[in-house]
């Protein structure tokens, strides 16, 4: 019989590095945007480029963001009729001139900047209050930072400073800046916990987010279900030619609030995306048969009749 002896060694060997899954709640993200999130902990200033839009950093946090999918705050603010958009407009073109004329070694606003300063004017003004303006700037950048921050084929870019030129700020009077309506930062990881639950509700919604995108078309039902009056517009300017972006836009309505409409009404059978139209002419078919018809998918067919069916019930 052969006896083995084991000696224990002088040191424990190392702990398999655990998931603190408490602190990746606190942290609020679950990999929406690495480099966004390093940017947070560096305490970064600057403009974050990504595929679908811009964010604008101070010290760490979010103050603007901007996205070709989403209205901006003069949209929402014009929309309703809280702000014209000639004196939005015209406020923001004084603050850019206003900047100019401050002295030559003033540089060029950015965008973020150009709006935070006319959004300033207005509440000086008297023309908007200080709290209507920071709600609809909040859910304007909100909205933006959702498209900003989808997943992406391309990496982003970080300019550090500003847009056009030294990391200090530009030349700015007096009179805007001491007057309420400054923009409020936003925290990264609460930026990101908002996105993720965006994602997660559309996709409860809806699970495809191909009418997110695309030219949207209506559906004949038999029997329409009764949809409620925000959703009946959304419906109304569906005519296969505009985008659900295209149609917020057009309502003044911000664009993500108008995808949880799109898709609801995609789930209700009522709109689906627009097929893609073929670059390609059909082949000719042998001489006197008719015009050729596109073949239909079974399967599509057989589900949209036991739809019809369950609603006829």
């Amino acid at each position: 019989m052969t006896t083995v002896r084991t000696t224990t060694p002088a040191t424990p060997p190392p702990r398999l590095p655990v998931r603190d899954k408490a602190a990746a709640l606190d942290r609020g993200w679950g990999g929406v945007s690495p480099m966004l999130t390093r940017l947070a902990a560096e305490r970064a200033t600057g403009i974050l480029v990504r595929e679908r839009g811009t964010l604008h950093l101070a010290d760490g946090k979010v103050v603007h963001a901007e996205s070709p999918a989403a209205p901006g705050a003069d949209v929402l603010l014009a929309a309703h009729g809280t702000l014209d958009a000639d004196v939005w407009r015209q406020a923001l073109a004084e603050s850019v001139a206003s900047t100019g004329s401050a002295g030559t070694g003033a540089r060029r606003l950015t965008g973020a900047e150009a709006v935070h300063r006319a959004g300033r004017r207005l509440v000086a003004g008297g023309l908007i209050t200080a709290g209507a303006l920071e709600v609809c700037r909040l859910t304007a950048l909100y909205d933006a930072a959702y498209f900003a921050l989808a997943p992406s084929s391309t990496p982003g870019r970080f300019r550090y400073g500003s847009e056009d030129g030294p990391h200090e700020p530009a030349v700015e009077p007096r009179d805007p800046d001491a007057t309420p309506g400054g923009p409020r930062p936003v925290l990264v990881a609460d930026l990101e916990r908002e996105t993720l639950r965006r994602r997660d509700l559309l996709h409860h919604i809806w699970p495809d987010a191909l009418p997110d995108e695309v030219p949207l078309t209506r559906e004949h039902r038999p029997a329409p279900p009764l949809l409620p009056a925000r959703r009946q517009a959304v419906l109304a300017r569906v005519d296969g030619i505009r985008t659900a972006s295209e149609i917020a836009r057009e309502l003044g309505r911000p664009a993500f609030h108008t995808l949880v409409d799109v898709r609801r009404l995609v789930a209700a059978g009522v709109v689906a995306p627009r097929p893609p139209v073929s670059l390609t002419e059909p082949l000719p078919g042998p001489p006197g048969d008719g015009p050729l018809v596109e073949p239909v998918d079974p399967h599509i067919t057989l589900l949209k009749r036991l739809r019809d069916a369950l609603e006829a019930l």
